[in-house]
């Protein structure tokens, strides 16, 4: 991903919040949601005007009036230069305090790619165990986001949430990892049939109607994440019992 750089014309507005700009774009492309360094401080990019119209992006040599987030913004002065920050250039600590914000999907690091760069370094065991279980809660939280930013049924989108918890799970245990009980709950919600209508389906899957088997082929993508909590569930917990007859079922799942 190329490096945007912005250098500022004139502050037309500011406030504690933010502001508005006139700057120039003077190296890559600016994109609406992506995030610049002024110093230690962070400014968001939320939106660009030319000609009065907003836009999605302006590339180098071209002017544009931009629309910032960031406390920051009231002491820009004329011809400074703002760098964007690439996605990989985040420190946890910032990321954390920026999720905490809730901020809007566009911006970057996209959740896709904050996904898979958390889940990176989640899995770096060069990494103090603390910190690779902070950079997981940060992947939860982009996995949430990601959700919420492709839509889809819910169904769809939980093997990712739980691929994510089960790693926290196997590596750190189930103090620190997460609740497998409470995951095997959310799992097992999701399914809205009982194992043995799921087999029953299962058998005769070729005669069903495309959406039906699309249908089971989720639920059944769910069954390994459940078998793999499985040891770490009592006996006599109602959720052991679902997922050993889920685990039964699963063969006969298309």
């Amino acid at each position: 991903m190329s490096i945007a750089e912005l250098q500022v014309y004139s502050v037309e507005e500011a406030d504690v919040t933010g502001g508005v700009c006139v700057v120039r774009c003077v190296g890559g492309v600016a994109r609406a949601g992506q995030v610049y360094a002024v110093g230690e401080s962070r400014i968001g990019l939320r939106r660009i005007e030319r000609y009065g119209r907003a836009v999605g992006s302006f590339e180098a040599g071209h002017i544009a009036k931009v629309h910032l987030a960031g406390a920051m913004v009231a002491l820009l002065i004329r011809g400074q230069v703002l760098t964007s920050v690439p996605p990989d250039g985040h420190a946890l600590e910032e990321l954390e305090a920026w999720l905490a914000t809730d901020p809007p999907l566009r911006d970057e690091p996209h959740p896709r790619t904050l996904r898979v760069l958390a889940g990176v370094r989640m899995r770096d065991e060069r990494l103090p165990d603390a910190i690779r279980l902070r950079w997981g809660r940060v992947a939860l939280a982009a996995t949430h986001r990601c959700a919420r930013a492709e839509g889809g049924p819910e169904l769809l989108r939980a093997p990712e949430l739980a691929s994510v918890q089960v790693y926290l799970i196997e590596q750190f245990g189930p103090d620190r990892g997460g609740d497998p009980a409470a995951l095997c709950r959310e799992l097992l919600a999701l399914m809205d049939l009982e194992p043995e209508q799921a087999a029953a389906q299962g058998r005769a899957w070729r005669d069903l109607p495309y959406h039906r088997i699309r249908h089971l082929r989720r639920i059944k993508s769910l069954i390994p994440w459940l078998v793999l909590v499985r040891p770490h569930l009592a006996d006599a917990d109602p959720s052991a019992r679902a997922v050993d007859a889920w685990a039964e079922v699963r063969p006969a799942l298309p």
